[in-house]
């Protein structure tokens, strides 16, 4: 007997043990549950994370509190030098292969907004002028 099924019989049977069930429900539940151990067993109906990636638009790929990588299609605020040398690839050429301007930040864009705002407060440019005098 398939794996499938064995693991849908004894789901079912416990099911089966907590409630009353028909028979007709018994048999349609075991199909139903060996179909979708089936289908998730042959990761045929969900695409990989780079078939997901490709798919992906470049441009839909920078969101305000995410930053998804298109080689992998895993989900970070910043994508580091580390990650994209785990693909070969430096952050231009990550930039050039997926058409995104020459000096675009892989950052999410509510910490870009966050790191501006911070850098406005300190107001580096006034003190290095105080130290000029």
């Amino acid at each position: 007997m398939e794996d499938s099924l064995k693991s849908a019989i004894e789901i079912v049977t416990a099911q089966a043990k907590t409630r009353a069930m028909t028979e007709a429900e018994i048999v349609s539940m075991i199909q139903s549950v060996s179909g979708g151990i089936s289908f998730v067993m042959s990761s045929q109906g969900e695409p990989d994370a780079q078939e997901a990636a490709v798919i992906m638009n470049p441009k839909d790929s920078v969101k305000d509190r995410s930053v998804t990588c298109l080689e992998c299609g895993k989900v970070f605020k910043v994508l580091t030098k580390k990650h994209l040398v785990a693909h070969n690839l430096t952050p231009e050429e990550y930039r050039a292969k997926y058409g995104f301007k020459k000096g675009a930040p892989l950052v999410a864009k509510s910490l870009q907004r966050e790191r501006r705002k911070k850098m406005e407060e300190m107001r580096l440019w006034e003190r290095k002028k105080s130290f000029k005098s």
